[in-house]
């Protein structure tokens, strides 16, 4: 049993500038058992608005103890941390902490989810814009006075009033107090039992953040040890495929591991008292996740490349990337036949759904992982498609309610994609590095996808339409601005040959352009909603190639020889000799 502290908490405050300044140098430290960072860019938002209004944004618990000298992470920063007599562990208040370190630091607004700045004229915080604005400036300058100030010398057209209000939001930054309580205690156990209770109480743990409790090594070596979250950050960096969360990371390595990625995980490295099949006998837990992250990242790759599927957004089930990892941490490089193959099933799955697994995301999990056998990749696609064989081929996605948080607008979405939607302001095609940072911690892709006609023209009928929806991944476009206006009046920086292509890459015809300029709205849908439902189709028999046979490649083929086959081959050695 718990004795408790040895001493009670002292309570002080920090401005932030002091904070900060701790956390730049390595003295502010977190420990392993609560690693891992989970805000988004709006939390980060929500922080530096309600520190600029004077809202209390909540106390921190710390805990004084020595540190060793490490490389830190924290965030996106890397810090070179010295050895410390005193230094304060972060027991509550790490989102917050991290946020801002990184929010205010040129190398930690690298990362997208930092990267913020105030805009003067509208007097709010704001994603970080690709060009810069003289009345929009980035964090890390607002922070620094001197920056400020040699901002306006660069910038003298912003208006005076609007400087006073930079100068004030720098003092209100630098200044704002943290209240933190601090505590001395040498068992680690009863800092970790504080934890527990402030953070858990009345919330259920996820399977990740158990698995990431039970399995987080010692803290001398967290500096150099893959956790499920630097694992997400690693892949969404290479492939600017989204963050995916944390539950789906960890099923993936444990799918790669076994066929059931939902079994116990308390005895995942214990071989001898593991139940389940043991495919890599000995393998320790750093090694597992390595190479989980390798077939997490090829199965990435695949989606994109093969199956066009470019962003987390728009995969239609989570549960086909788990079965995807462990296809391709079995087989890292499949032949082309069985890859196309996959592709044709990733879409067959996607428009069944779990529905024909009892309507369990997890039971479909379990029995399509269960079909995938160790060292025979043919065999496992074909058990794959067997597994949707036999069915009717199932409805088109229903494109008169048209939310990106469904599955049947996932699928709409990467028909779209596969259309290399362009952008009506400048005429240039997408690229999936636009759609990734456009949806920067977004968990659907609502951000890159317009209305066509601001939704309270339309008749209630069609306001769920896919008809009045385009997709548009481009920063410059605000959120909620529809494209209309620019349908019916081109911008002079498209030529007149590149916009039919335009055009056409949204599925809308010059005469479409016509109806709405005419306020033919209600037509202009129907005539848009039958061209995106023809798209729709052709795209699905594309990927999921129905009528086809699954057929194996052709070095599988094992073919019977046929009778008289010998004779007849005695006769032509025989003919030959001659």
């Amino acid at each position: 049993m718990s004795t408790g502290l040895d001493t009670r908490p002292s309570a002080t405050t920090y401005d932030v500038e002091k904070l900060i300044g701790m956390a730049w140098r390595g003295q502010i430290r977190v420990p392993h058992f609560q690693r891992d960072f989970r805000w988004g860019r709006e939390d980060v938002i929500r922080l530096f608005d309600s520190i600029v209004k004077g809202y209390p944004v909540g106390s921190l618990l710390l805990w004084v103890r020595p540190a060793s000298k490490q490389t830190l992470t924290l965030g996106a920063l890397r810090i070179d941390a010295p050895r410390l007599d005193q230094s304060l562990w972060v027991v509550d208040g790490q989102q917050r902490i991290t946020s801002l370190a990184n929010a205010l630091h040129e190398d930690g607004a690298r990362d997208p989810r930092f990267a913020l700045s105030y805009d003067l004229r509208n007097e709010r915080f704001v994603p970080r814009p690709s060009a810069e604005d003289p009345y929009v400036i980035p964090l890390p300058t607002l922070f620094d006075l001197r920056r400020v100030l040699r901002w306006f010398t660069v910038y003298p057209e912003v208006p005076a009033d609007l400087q006073d209000l930079a100068f004030n939001l720098t003092t209100v930054l630098r200044q704002y107090p943290m209240p933190a309580y601090q505590v001395e205690q040498e068992n680690a156990e009863v800092l970790r039992d504080i934890f527990d209770r402030m953070n858990n109480y009345g919330k259920r743990l996820s399977k990740a953040e158990i698995f990431s409790a039970l399995f987080a090594g010692e803290e001398s070596e967290q500096h150099k040890t893959l956790t499920i979250d630097v694992i997400a950050a690693h892949v969404d960096e290479r492939f600017g495929f989204g963050r995916i969360d944390s539950d789906t990371v960890l099923r993936a390595i444990l799918a790669r591991r076994g066929p059931d990625p939902e079994r116990e995980i308390r005895t995942e490295f214990d071989d001898e008292n593991r139940r389940e099949v043991v495919e890599f006998p000995g393998e320790d837990r750093d090694t597992a996740f390595q190479a989980g992250e390798e077939a997490l990242g090829r199965a990435i790759s695949f989606l994109q490349n093969d199956a066009g599927v470019p962003h987390f957004s728009l995969l239609a089930y989570r549960y086909l990337l788990i079965v995807l990892t462990r296809v391709f941490g079995h087989f890292p490089n499949p032949d082309p036949a069985n890859r196309r193959l996959l592709r044709r099933w990733y879409w067959r799955a996607a428009l069944f759904g779990p529905e024909i697994f009892k309507g369990s995301s997890t039971g479909a999990s379990r029995a399509l992982c269960a079909r995938i056998q160790p060292d025979d990749l043919t065999g496992s696609v074909q058990n794959l498609l067997d597994a949707l064989a036999r069915r009717p081929v199932p409805r088109l996605p229903e494109l008169r309610r048209f939310k990106t948080n469904e599955a049947a607008a996932k699928i709409t979405l990467c028909s779209w994609w596969a259309l290399e939607p362009r952008d009506p302001s400048t005429g240039e095609p997408s690229e999936r590095d636009r759609l990734a940072e456009c949806l920067t911690d977004r968990p659907t892709a609502a951000d890159a996808v317009r209305y066509v006609v601001p939704n309270r023209l339309v008749p209630e009928k069609y306001r769920l339409w896919a008809a009045n929806r385009v997709l548009l991944p481009f920063m410059e476009q605000e959120a909620g601005k529809t494209v209309d206006a620019t349908l019916e009046n081109p911008p002079l920086a498209v030529d007149e040959d590149t916009w039919p292509r335009v055009l056409g890459s949204h599925l809308i015809t010059p005469e479409m352009v016509t109806l709405l300029r005419d306020g033919h709205v209600d037509a202009f849908l129907q005539g848009r909603q039958e061209r995106l439902l023809s798209n729709l189709e052709g795209f699905l028999q594309r990927m999921c190639e129905w009528g086809f046979e699954n057929t194996p490649p052709l070095d599988e083929l094992l073919l019977e020889d046929l009778p008289g086959d010998e004779q007849a081959l005695s006769d032509e050695e025989s003919h030959a000799a001659g």
